[in-house]
């Protein structure tokens, strides 16, 4: 995803070098004292969302810290109702909330290789993601 400079962006997440291939890793870049997005990264490309399960909405994914996939890295997974959901879209697969989605947010990587997320401003102040979908 290419950098939009009308949209403020966050300090840097992570580098794209730090996330290997199929690898998932959350991020508190609201300081909220727990990982409230995540980043997956498939090849070259990497896909961010909030990290709430769209069936009980407060609910987070993984049962550990960073446990976003499946074995197989193939999706990622809900560990509290079992779903699975399309790493690209968010789409739920199989699981209780079937059809429904994550919610996405948007990042960049800069020419540095660095993963920023997009943030809206919020009363005078950068708060809260941009919702992609």
């Amino acid at each position: 995803m290419s950098a939009d400079k009308t949209k403020p962006l966050t300090k840097v997440l992570c580098c794209l070098s730090d996330l290997e291939d199929g690898q998932a890793r959350g991020f508190d870049p609201f300081k909220k004292g727990r990982d409230t997005v995540f980043v997956v990264r498939k090849s070259d490309k990497v896909y961010a969302y909030l990290d709430v399960c769209p069936h009980y909405g407060s609910t987070p994914l993984p049962w550990k810290k960073n446990t976003y996939l499946t074995g197989d890295a193939q999706h990622i997974f809900c560990s509290a109702h079992g779903a699975t959901f399309d790493i690209e879209t968010g789409t739920c697969t199989l699981g209780p909330c079937l059809g429904q989605s994550l919610t996405s947010v948007q990042v960049a990587i800069s020419q540095a290789g660095e993963i920023r997320l997009f943030l809206e401003p919020e009363d005078g102040q950068i708060r809260t993601p941009v919702a992609t979908g």
